[in-house]
């Protein structure tokens, strides 16, 4: 059987390692030899760490060029492909699952490319049913949860922290599946009424929601205390849905790489030239798409980053001066869903930059996870400054570039795609180089932003219909010993859903 360096999940299914090329570890060095199917129905690794692929795959220029042209869905089967042997999941078996999950979305091409003007190309990522580009990995990587759980007849209780999109998207791709059962906590009040419609609305058995008084930071703490839990992980079935997970990273490749075969204008190349390269502005909180666009990158996709932050600048202040230490409190901003000051992708950034060295990013991330802070030295800096270009956005920075971007294309952002799109206005760009915006969400999720801005959008039915449905939900107030105390309720929570689902049966029975 495989063998890992640290204790192995129980509860994942195990398989012999000959047969599977590709094999994942931990950044921190400590686990080895795991397969998708492991990494899949893990949260961090056993060592703290987060799963990477031990080998990121290289794709030719020719390989580049012939998936031109591709669907999106197609694009991202291709991509899944690369990550996910055979042996765990047949090539016909992969395209059936992609295209259900990518099938409901509101636009047949399931994403979309604005194309503005001065060159203002926008990625509209924000066609699934919670309006935010969660959606695109969370329905594949819930599809691919309910396919093993299905066949080994079992399963799971999904653990869920959220900034606001991602714990929606995890309810609406997960519910009514009897054998997973999704346990999401938000932070009450810094979240906009439909982000938190779209998780308390769901009635769903296997639904279970908290709203928590404090930050989505705040959040994280009990949340790795209860996946450090070994017994608690293996007993219960506990696994993580956030960008914490590698399918949901790995998905996220698929829209790089989609962006960089319709925008770089590679068409326009002899075949003997080099590819021309594509300039990504991405919103980042979490830095899920900074480590997908790194990875894409490595691929042999030549991209150049750009991360835009709010005032929650911690990422900018990395790579610009060193500074990897958290702010004293999270900002409140128009841009909601990157109010983060712990950008724990970036873990995956550092392996693949210091050259899986995943001794070094132990100590990083364990000086940073317990002081809040860690000085990069300068030669580290000097190589992040190199991949990942940086900026940052004030409120008044978000509106102005939406106020904008409408006087000029009569096109609404969200705040979250304006803390992208303020880069376009502001910075210097070559001619030479295609550039493309990443718009994570729809404004229809962000009114209040839209309103203060002076600018009117119509609201689809579908969010309009939220606010005559029935909401249930639990609190988790503010007390001396907080962090103790949600922990200790979340634990009760997963250890009753786990017990009702024996008292149910396995997952077909």
């Amino acid at each position: 059987m495989m063998q890992a360096e640290g204790n192995k999940n129980v509860n994942t299914i195990q398989y012999h390692s000959q047969v599977c090329p590709m094999q994942y570890c931990s950044t921190r060095g400590g686990v080895h030899g795991w397969d998708f199917q492991d990494v899949l129905f893990s949260g961090y690794a056993p060592d703290g760490g987060m799963f990477m692929p031990e080998s990121v795959p290289v794709l030719s220029p020719g390989t580049l060029r012939g998936w031109r042209g591709l669907t999106y869905t197609k694009l991202v089967v291709e991509v899944a492909s690369l990550f996910i042997p055979t042996q765990l999941i047949p090539r016909v078996d992969l395209e059936v699952l992609v295209g259900e999950a990518l099938s409901g979305f509101s636009v047949p091409e399931v994403l979309r490319i604005a194309r503005l003007k001065q060159g203002l190309s926008v990625l509209e990522l924000f066609h699934g049913d919670t309006l935010a580009f969660k959606d695109l990995a969370m329905t594949c990587t819930v599809r691919f949860l309910d396919y093993f759980l299905r066949k080994q007849n079992r399963s799971a209780t999904v653990l869920v922290g959220t900034s606001g999109d991602t714990g929606g998207s995890a309810i609406q791709s997960a519910r009514g599946l009897s054998g997973l059962d999704v346990v999401v906590v938000y932070p009450r009040g810094r979240i906009t009424p439909v982000q938190e419609k779209h998780m308390i609305t769901c009635l769903e058995d296997n639904v279970h929601v908290f709203a928590a008084d404090g930050s989505s930071d705040d959040i994280d703490q009990p949340l790795r205390r209860l996946f450090a839990d070994q017994e608690l992980v293996r007993s219960h079935g506990l696994m993580s849905l956030n960008s914490v997970n590698w399918s949901r990273v790995m998905i996220q490749l698929a829209h790089f790489i989609y962006a960089y075969l319709e925008l770089s204008g590679m068409e326009q190349a002899e075949a003997d030239e080099d590819l021309p390269g594509l300039e990504v502005v991405v919103p980042t909180g979490g830095a899920g798409n900074i480590a997908a666009g790194y990875i894409v990158k490595q691929m042999g996709f030549p991209l150049k980053l750009v991360a835009m932050v709010n005032s929650n600048d911690i990422v900018h202040r990395m790579v610009t001066t060193g500074d990897f230490s958290m702010a004293a409190d999270v900002t409140q901003t128009l841009a909601p869903a990157i109010d983060i000051q712990d950008p724990y992708n970036m873990e995956r950034v550092f392996w693949l930059l210091l050259g899986r060295d995943g001794a070094s990013v132990k100590n990083i991330m364990e000086e940073f996870q317990q002081s809040h802070r860690h000085s990069l030295p300068e030669n580290h800096r000097k190589l992040l400054s190199q991949v990942l270009s940086t900026g940052t956005v004030t409120d008044e920075g978000i509106l102005d570039t939406m106020r904008r971007c409408w006087e000029e294309n009569q096109y609404v952002l969200c705040p979250h795609t304006a803390v992208a799109v303020w880069h376009h206005y502001h910075c210097t760009h070559s001619p030479s180089l295609n550039r493309c915006y990443i718009a994570t969400a729809s404004p229809a999720k962000f009114q209040a932003a839209v309103q203060r801005a002076g600018l009117n959008f119509d609201l689809p039915k579908a969010v309009l219909a939220l606010d005559k449905l029935a909401t249930r939900y639990q609190n988790l107030e503010r007390s001396l010993n907080w962090c103790k105390d949600w922990e200790d309720r979340l634990r009760e929570k997963i250890q009753s859903v786990s017990s009702a689902r024996k008292n149910r049966g396995t997952y077909y029975s």
